[in-house]
């Protein structure tokens, strides 16, 4: 049963991506390159509401089964709903950075108010109580991650692929922890059905409506294993650990080196590995490989040996911090 679903979850992403292309091309959605442009030729966009669709309609067919809890299904629904929605308006006609960033304040409140708050962080070595201030540092790391993959989505198939990694590392690190996350393999399905049309060169992008839909989802469901005492908080720090550190890196130093860090850039590090290399393939082979070769085998660690998690997470951290000052992470690249 568990494999059709995932096969018909794939094949009907990556169906729906092939529709979602050519009415793209028929109502002129496309990603017109600029000076903060890592592509070239003009790209249809908005193809991440095919994968968000498929998703969304196998959470109830999860529940049905009682593969999901209700309260975490109807969580990812809503708030990955109006995630969803805000993003594709966004990819029509752009909203500002204040609609955005409310709705996705909104959605994130919604969400983790459906899974009973955020009341303690667990740490491995020691836990904490923060009752309500947990939920308030939850809602602002749900909208961060929506805000990070956002980010991260400025190469052919760079966010696609960490999705799909993310969404069998979560589902391996639950199953280590005696349990099974269907809606993360859920999402890996779908994800893989995009990344069949999003990888170099890429014929259609996701668009903010499957970035930000993937930035909550992949927050909610970490957030979720801590709740449900699966796990720490570290093998998620380590399984994102490219994105986080990219993202952050560069925007703290955008932010300290009085740019205007609310623009759109291409300064990230791995936009500035694509311009040197001159093409997104290697730069999206290479983070696959990190992930599979240096992050999987460390967040696997953390959660088998929770007490050692911030030292594991420190050991996956730092050379990603240094790739990110050899990239120049947060410097604008040479016209």
């Amino acid at each position: 049963m568990l494999l059709a679903i995932l096969i018909v979850a794939f094949l009907a992403a990556w169906g729906g991506t092939l529709l979602m292309r050519r009415y793209a091309l028929s109502r002129a959605i496309l990603d017109v390159p600029n000076a903060r442009s890592s592509h070239r030729v003009p790209t249809p966009r908005g193809g991440g509401v095919a994968f968000v669709l498929v998703f969304l309609l196998g959470l109830p067919l999860l529940w049905w089964l009682e593969w999901v809890l209700p309260r975490t299904a109807l969580a990812l629904a809503v708030g990955g709903s109006l995630v969803a929605v805000v993003g594709f308006i966004d990819d029509r006609r752009s909203l500002s950075s204040r609609v955005r960033f409310g709705c996705h304040l909104l959605a994130a409140a919604l969400a983790l108010g459906l899974l009973g708050g955020w009341p303690v962080l667990e740490l491995g070595v020691r836990a904490i109580h923060w009752g309500a201030l947990g939920f308030v540092i939850g809602v602002l790391a749900i909208a961060w991650s929506i805000n990070l993959y956002n980010f991260m989505d400025g190469i052919d198939g760079l966010a696609i692929s960490q999705a799909v990694f993310m969404a069998l590392g979560t589902a391996l690190i639950v199953h280590l922890a005696g349990g099974a996350s269907y809606p993360a393999l859920l999402l890996a399905a779908a994800c893989g059905g995009f990344l069949l049309l999003n990888w170099p060169p890429a014929k259609i992008f996701m668009g903010d409506a499957g970035s930000g839909f993937l930035g909550f989802a992949f927050a909610l469901l970490a957030l979720r294993s801590t709740l449900a005492q699966q796990t720490t908080i570290w093998p998620w720090l380590i399984l994102y650990a490219v994105f986080v550190v990219d993202a952050s890196f560069t925007l703290i130093r955008r932010m300290l080196s009085g740019q205007r860090w609310t623009e759109a850039h291409r300064s990230h590090a791995y936009q500035h590995a694509a311009q040197r290399l001159g093409a997104h393939r290697p730069v999206s082979c290479a983070v696959i490989a990190i992930n599979l070769l240096w992050l999987l085998p460390l967040a696997c660690a953390a959660r088998q040996w929770p007490e050692q998690g911030p030292w594991l997470c420190l050991l996956a951290w730092l050379p990603l911090l240094g790739l990110a000052v050899y990239w120049r992470a947060g410097i604008p690249q040479q016209a």
